[in-house]
């Protein structure tokens, strides 16, 4: 993975369906064809246990890198160095996932990362909901929407076309990933990059089961 600082941007590099042999039944559901997209699987109820059901479904992915860091931990043997990693994947076009992952290499702890986030996918509803817009088309979100991790709240309100991503860094790499073109957002709580991230990807799942006020 290439990254300046700790960021960048890079696709993920598809698996091969033909080889690849899927372990669970959601799994064979996707190679066989019977489930044809993310929306299915997510609809059939079953928890994404493979994360090569998304790289089979969703196959122009890209991640992100979101923080990069090291822990100790003190043994017998002495001080043991671990990588940390939070990553965000998405398409951009509706579908984004949030992943950590950790080992003693920095590669491994991507790949952990990305498979983390593979399994943590939604589904984005995207719309139109600013008063100041209404052009009804799915750049923004349709409504208010709040999401908690931890100590941390994400709040995302609709925004006119053009604005952009009137949110802090985190919050504007996991939008963007999900295909979110403008919006206004308000962060309280800890900074902690994982809980940040988390946040604003509950916030956008919560917009699949809340429903437009009355007008």
């Amino acid at each position: 993975m290439k990254r300046k600082g700790g960021e960048g941007v890079e696709k993920l590099k598809p698996i091969d369906k033909e080889t690849w042999q899927p372990k669970t039944k959601l799994g064979q559901m996707v190679k066989s064809g019977e489930l044809y997209s993310l929306e299915d699987v997510i609809n059939s109820g079953k928890p994404i246990l493979e994360p090569e059901i998304i790289d089979i479904l969703l196959p122009e992915m890209e991640v992100d890198t979101l923080e990069v860091r090291t822990t100790q931990r003190v043994t017998d043997s002495g001080k043991r160095t671990k990588f940390r990693i939070v990553v965000v994947i998405g398409d951009r076009k509706g579908h984004v996932g949030v992943g950590v992952g950790k080992s003693e290499e920095l590669k491994p702890a991507m790949d952990y990362a990305v498979r983390n986030a593979k399994k943590n996918m939604i589904s984005v509803r995207t719309g139109c909901g600013s008063w100041e817009c209404r052009c009804n088309n799915p750049h923004s979100v349709p409504m208010r929407t709040s999401g908690k991790e931890g100590s941390t709240i994400v709040t995302l309100k609709p925004a006119p076309r053009g604005l952009g991503l009137a949110a802090n860094t985190i919050v504007k790499k996991v939008l963007g990933m999900a295909g979110v073109k403008d919006v206004w957002s308000a962060t309280i709580g800890g900074s902690n990059t994982y809980n940040m991230a988390m946040a604003t990807l509950k916030a956008l799942d919560a917009l699949n089961t809340l429903k437009p006020a009355p007008e």
